[in-house]
């Protein structure tokens, strides 16, 4: 077996080699999970809670090395990943204690001689695939959601960012979670294959998946001859709407925190950024000067608050996408440049148009385009035009334009009057091309689990 080299996308440098396992290895995994699951799927739903409240403890205790891991070969600054172990984390408490509260129903009865009941059995072994943009979080919110449920699982992480995934795998076996529940196959060379033997391997009975909506479709064909219960969470276009009536320095800070975050590659970033035309001068204006106090730099640097891309391919991407912009006759108000290495200016563009391919390209980088638009109307049709629908931002002080454009928006996710949507409390999923299922909250947990009716006769 071959090795994997990890890079650190600051400098350039490995940070050390995984092994880059293939379709044999990811074989033994399935059926490692398989095993594990007859004795997981028979533990109490207290015992599981047990277990994951002490994982939970762990990854909290460790935040410190699991934030250093992360911002290692991922390149977001400290702080940021700090942020993640946190938001991470809490999808697996909150899961824990999901898992007592699975309840099953009594159904009024229309024979005098039976008894209808429904209760949740979990599916049985889950095949997930997680990306590098969130290598602690991806992972947590469906390892939670499907160990609560009595699930084993195997995990392929993202090729940039195993270590993250490796770490979590180590801290569950400290505290008990037994050997098999949770199973990691790294991958660089062979993701296709192994992707392939996840979607069609009978014993996998769910997958779940974050990525772009192309592999998304070519994981749900693979895995329709199985039948297989699918999440998926693909990708977005997200329109950041700024009416006239906005708090000008809320839709600021709000568009900082949707639009830059994780330097700009979230799925759930905004994408294109609509200024009703009253507004547009100042809120151009403030956004261009609050974007041009960032620090760019290497994560572990504690003035950095600007971390590089994630490798060289993306940086030719936001390259291409700010010079088609610019020669179509955007306005270049701060940044536009690459800075060296992996790392791009932090952008902002005005005279944004509909010809130029942010309009319907996600930018997965920190270029924020501004639209011009005149009426509610009018921006509810351009927010809508697109075959995604993954996340919605937009500020307004009118209360009733707030429920009008939240409710219109084709999107599974609204931040009204908030840049910052995702915490374990609430579903987060999308809708068009941009995905089905949720993960987190009290819906999260139905998608690992099958709902058994029982005809009890002879009562009577």
């Amino acid at each position: 077996m071959t090795n994997n080299s990890v890079i650190d996308p600051a400098t350039g440098e490995e940070i050390g080699k995984v092994p880059d396992m293939g379709v044999e290895d990811a074989k033994e995994a399935i059926d490692i999970a398989s095993a594990s699951f007859k004795t997981w799927s028979r533990t109490t739903a207290k015992e599981r809670h047990d277990l994951m409240k002490k994982w939970y403890d762990a990854m909290m205790a460790n935040q410190e090395d699991l934030a250093t891991i992360l911002t290692w070969e991922n390149g977001k600054s400290l702080a940021e990943s700090r942020g993640e172990i946190i938001y991470g984390s809490s999808f697996i408490e909150w899961f824990a204690e999901e898992a007592v509260r699975s309840y099953g129903a009594v159904i009024p009865n229309n024979v005098a001689s039976q008894r209808y009941i429904t209760i949740k059995q979990p599916v049985g072994v889950v095949g997930i695939i997680t990306p590098w943009n969130f290598p602690n979080a991806m992972i947590t919110r469906k390892v939670g959601a499907a160990l609560a449920a009595g699930c084993t699982v195997v995990i392929k992480p993202g090729a940039e960012t195993p270590f993250s995934a490796l770490a979590l795998c180590e801290l569950a076996e400290r505290v008990g979670i037994p050997a098999g529940v949770i199973n990691i196959v790294t991958t660089d060379a062979h993701v296709k294959d192994i992707g392939t033997e996840l979607t069609t391997n009978p014993i996998i009975k769910k997958i779940s998946f974050t990525g772009s909506t192309a592999v998304g479709k070519l994981l749900m064909k693979q895995s329709s001859d199985t039948m297989k219960k699918i999440s998926m969470e693909l990708g977005g276009n997200a329109p950041f709407i700024v009416f006239d009536d906005a708090d000008v320095d809320a839709a600021v800070e709000g568009a900082i925190a949707s639009k830059f975050r994780g330097t700009g590659q979230t799925c759930v970033c905004a994408n294109r950024m609509y200024v009703q035309k009253g507004i547009y001068p100042e809120f151009a204006s403030r956004l261009a000067e609050k974007v041009a106090q960032f620090r760019i730099g290497h994560g572990f640097d504690k003035e950095t608050n600007f971390g590089p891309l994630i490798n060289h391919a993306a940086v030719k991407k936001v390259t291409t996408l700010v010079d088609d912009a610019v020669s179509k006759g955007g306005e270049l108000l701060v940044g536009g440049k690459h800075a060296g290495g992996n790392f791009y200016e932090p952008t902002v563009i005005s005279g944004m148009t509909k010809e130029m391919r942010i309009a319907t390209e996600e930018i997965f980088g920190p270029v924020a385009g501004l639209f011009e638009f005149e009426t509610e109307d009018e921006v509810i049709e351009l927010a809508n035009n697109t075959q995604f629908g993954l996340a919605g931002y937009f500020f307004s002080r009118d209360v009733g334009r707030v429920w009008r454009v939240a409710e219109k928006l084709e999107v599974g996710i609204v931040g009204a009057n908030s840049g910052i949507v995702s915490n374990c409390y609430t579903p987060f999923g999308g809708v068009k091309e941009s995905g089905m299922g949720r993960e987190g909250s009290l819906y999260g947990i139905s998608d690992y689990q099958n709902i058994k009716y029982i005809n009890m006769g002879g009562i009577q």
